[in-house]
């Protein structure tokens, strides 16, 4: 079992940046790929960064592109997401998840999820 804690959601401005963070329980958590989605109002939930186990391969969907990133420390069982240059659009409550595979972008493929943080950024 993994529980997954996210933290480091707030609101910003558009343009600022926010730090997401989200702490794995359990031993095992170097075994495990992991991966941010967010879900907007209204909206199903997206896929946005992922990175796999020893942090040697990312994948992030375009809009985030160069705006976000992903990384991980495996000694203090956390993930992190560096968000810059936030646009309203990124408005949405973040969640991190943990599978055994790649950087998927497919929610079926993550067997833990956190509860999400919210993230609003106004205009």
């Amino acid at each position: 079992q993994v529980q997954l804690v996210e933290s480091g959601g707030g609101l910003v401005q558009a343009g600022g940046s926010l730090r997401l963070s989200c702490v794995a329980s359990g031993r095992t958590f170097s075994r495990y790929a992991m991966g941010w989605f967010r879900q907007a109002p209204g909206k199903e939930r997206e896929f946005v960064a992922a990175i796999s186990w020893n942090g040697g391969n990312t994948n992030y969907r375009d809009s985030v592109k160069g705006r976000f990133t992903i990384s991980r420390d495996n000694v203090k069982n956390t993930v992190y997401l560096q968000m810059n240059s936030l646009e309203p659009e990124d408005t949405a409550v973040y969640y991190c998840a943990a599978g055994p595979y790649g950087t998927s972008w497919y929610e079926r493929t993550y067997d833990y999820w956190g509860q999400g943080t919210q993230v609003t950024v106004s205009s």
